[in-house]
C-alpha cells in the first residue's frame, strides 16, 4: 500500500522541480520532504527521484508519477461533486488544436484545462511520463495504463503562394514547424524526392506558419481543412496537385474509471468523425 502523503510529496517534487519548492507548496520543511521521499523509495525498493536541477522522476518513478496523477484526478472529481471545479491536463498536436479540437472542450463544463502542444509523433511521451491524462497522438499502440481510440486521419496538402518558384524544390525553402516536424520530408519522400535537402525556415506557431506560406517565404504542408479557404481565394496553390499525405490520429487516455475522461473522450470521438478523414 502506497502512503498517500508520501505519494503527494513525490508528485510535488516532480511537478515543482526541487525538494525546497515542494516543501513550500506543501507547507512543510525540506527535511520533511526528503524523509518522505526516502521512505517511499524504501517502500518501493527503487530510486524514484533523480536528484538534479530540476529534480525529475527516474524510469522507475515515471509509472508512479502517472499513478499519483490518477489518484489526484479521482480525488478532484469526488471533491468537485461537493464544491465544484477540477482540472484536466491533455496534450494535442498543434494542427489539431488549430483546426478541430478546441470546441471539444465545451462538452465538459465546469472543468479547467491545461493544454500542452507537441508534434503528434511525440505527444504519447507525455502520457508515459504521467504529465497528461489524454493525448491526440499518431501512436496507435496503447501506452501502458491507457486506452486508445482511433480518430481518423488528418489530410495534408503541400501548398505555396502563387508565383513561388517551385520547379527546383531542392533550392526552394520549406516552412517547417520545428525540428520534430517531419511532415514536409515525408511528403517529399512520398513524391519520390526524399533525397533532396532544401533550405528550411522554422516557424513554430500554426497561424504564423500559414502566414509564412502566404507571404512566399517557402512551401509547406497544411491540413486540408485549413487550406481550403486559401486555395479558393488563390492565396495558396498546390505544388503536388492531386497528392496528399494522410496522418492517422488516435486518442489515448488513462485507463481509470473517470466520468470526466469518459465525457471528454466521447466529445473527442464525435468531433473527429465530422472533421477527420
Amino acid at each position: 500500500m502506497v502512503d498517500h502523503v508520501q505519494l503527494e510529496t513525490f508528485q510535488a517534487v516532480v511537478d515543482h522541480g526541487s525538494f525546497e519548492a515542494a516543501a513550500r507548496v506543501l507547507h512543510v520543511t525540506p527535511s520533511a520532504v526528503s524523509q518522505r521521499i526516502k521512505a517511499l523509495e524504501n517502500a518501493v525498493g527503487q530510486v524514484l527521484v533523480r536528484r538534479a536541477k530540476p529534480c525529475t522522476a527516474t524510469t522507475a518513478g515515471a509509472a508512479l508519477v502517472r499513478f499519483a496523477g490518477q489518484v489526484a484526478l479521482l480525488e478532484r472529481e469526488a471533491l468537485a461533486q461537493a464544491r465544484g471545479g477540477t482540472r484536466i491536463s491533455i496534450v494535442v498536436n498543434a494542427d489539431s488544436l488549430n483546426s478541430w479540437f478546441l470546441p471539444v472542450l465545451t462538452a465538459v463544463p465546469g472543468v479547467t484545462f491545461e493544454i500542452q502542444t507537441d508534434d503528434q509523433d511525440y505527444t504519447a511521451d507525455l502520457l508515459r511520463a504521467g504529465s497528461v491524462m489524454g493525448a491526440v497522438t499518431a501512436e496507435g499502440a496503447a501506452v501502458q495504463g491507457c486506452r486508445v481510440e482511433r480518430l481518423g486521419a488528418m489530410r495534408y496538402l503541400a501548398v505555396a503562394a502563387p508565383g513561388l518558384a517551385v520547379d527546383d524544390l531542392a533550392g526552394t525553402p520549406m516552412i517547417v514547424y520545428n525540428r520534430k516536424d517531419r511532415l514536409q520530408h515525408r511528403f517529399l519522400s512520398k513524391a519520390g524526392l526524399g533525397t533532396i535537402n532544401p533550405p528550411i525556415h522554422y516557424v513554430p506557431a500554426a497561424a504564423a506558419f500559414n502566414e509564412a506560406i502566404r507571404l512566399g517565404l517557402g512551401w509547406g504542408t497544411v491540413p486540408e481543412q485549413n487550406a481550403s479557404d486559401d486555395l479558393a481565394a488563390n492565396r495558396y496553390v498546390e505544388i503536388f496537385p492531386g497528392r496528399f499525405l494522410d496522418v492517422p490520429l488516435y486518442w489515448q487516455y488513462w485507463k481509470i474509471e473517470s466520468q470526466l475522461l469518459e465525457t471528454l473522450t466521447a466529445a473527442v470521438k464525435t468531433a473527429a468523425v465530422s472533421r477527420l478523414r
